[in-house]
């Protein structure tokens, strides 16, 4: 955890210089304080940065995504802040750890493997999927080349049926 607390502080400095938004999906009350703090901070110090967004998912799954979502609605029903009839997927997805960042286009699964793993369960609905043999360790500028070379030949129907027009 002290290497966590450098890099909390470390990205802080890396992130105002570069314009970068940081945010991190996943449980963090299981964590010290002063770390929980770090990531608050953080969070709130690069929220108006307008380049990209930088994503941590530490101690994070997908299940335990929608549970603590699932209970964050039900605390907001018992106090009337919303009602059974207002809630729409849109709704819901405001109460996962992702609320402000779309849904991955794009999901690359290395080392072959054919599974989720719990990860992004609710965001990853519509997303395209590509799978490598290469190794996490191994997967450089060629192989995300390759993978974005297979995306852009999808076609995205986002779950509807393709028809043909005449």
């Amino acid at each position: 955890m002290q290497l966590f607390r450098y890099y909390t502080k470390r990205l802080l400095k890396i992130a105002r210089e570069s314009n970068v938004r940081v945010k991190m999906i996943g449980e963090r009350s299981r964590f010290a304080a002063d770390i929980v703090e770090g990531i608050n901070q953080l969070e709130e110090q690069t929220k108006e940065n307008t380049g990209l967004t930088f994503i941590i998912a530490v101690n994070y799954g997908g299940r335990d995504e929608i549970t603590r979502a699932v209970r964050k609605v039900m605390a907001d029903c018992k106090e009337g802040k919303i009602s059974e009839e207002e809630m729409t997927e849109a709704v819901f997805a405001s109460y996962l750890d992702t609320a402000d960042i779309p849904d991955p286009d794009l999901l690359i699964r290395t080392s072959g493997e054919l599974r989720l793993s719990n990860y992004l369960l609710w965001q990853l609905a519509y997303s395209e999927l590509y799978v490598t043999d290469c190794l996490w360790p191994d997967f450089n500028k060629e192989e995300l080349i390759e993978a974005i070379r297979h995306y852009s030949r999808r076609d995205r129907r986002y779950g509807g049926v393709k028809t043909e027009t005449k």
